[in-house]
């Protein structure tokens, strides 16, 4: 047993170590939102706030399952590739892209929020929180367009 543990990277270690922790969390996440979900539609919530809150949870799941996926392939020592610009061109669209949806849904569901209960005063919150999505996104279209390809031997 100590010697499996020996031949194991330390950098592989922490990479298992820390998706295992995500996948738990992921996991967590449906299984409670589900349960949620559930709850809310048999104490007789309204069907369209409980299906806002599953999506809401899942997409949330989603970006920390996609964060699992990440952490697992890139850095558990089975990667072809150690170059971290190739590695970051890889794996941060699905992240960022994940992320993005869920900052965005949760915008949408504040702006909604807030007209149907007329707090038109608190709209700076959702609207910030969109345009930081949008800031993001931006962010993330210019990372990829100035970051050498690795395709074309490292030009960009």
């Amino acid at each position: 047993m100590i010697d499996t543990l020996k031949a194991i990277p330390v950098r592989a270690l922490f990479a298992r170590l820390f998706s295992l922790v995500f996948f738990v969390l992921a996991f967590t996440l449906v299984s409670t939102t589900v349960t949620d979900v559930v709850q809310d539609i048999l104490s007789g919530e309204a069907m369209m706030q409980a299906l806002i809150k599953g999506v809401n949870g899942s997409v949330i799941a989603l970006a920390v399952y996609e964060l699992a996926m990440v952490i697992r392939s890139e850095y558990s020592g089975r990667s072809e590739s150690h170059d971290i610009i190739t590695m970051m061109r890889r794996t941060l669209p699905r992240f960022i892209g994940t992320v993005c949806v869920a900052m965005s849904l949760e915008g949408l569901i504040m702006i909604i929020k807030y007209s149907q209960l007329e707090l038109a005063g608190n709209l700076y919150y959702p609207v910030a929180i969109i345009a930081s999505t949008a800031l993001l996104l931006a962010a993330l279209g210019v990372f990829l367009k100035l970051a050498p390809n690795g395709q074309n031997g490292g030009e960009s």
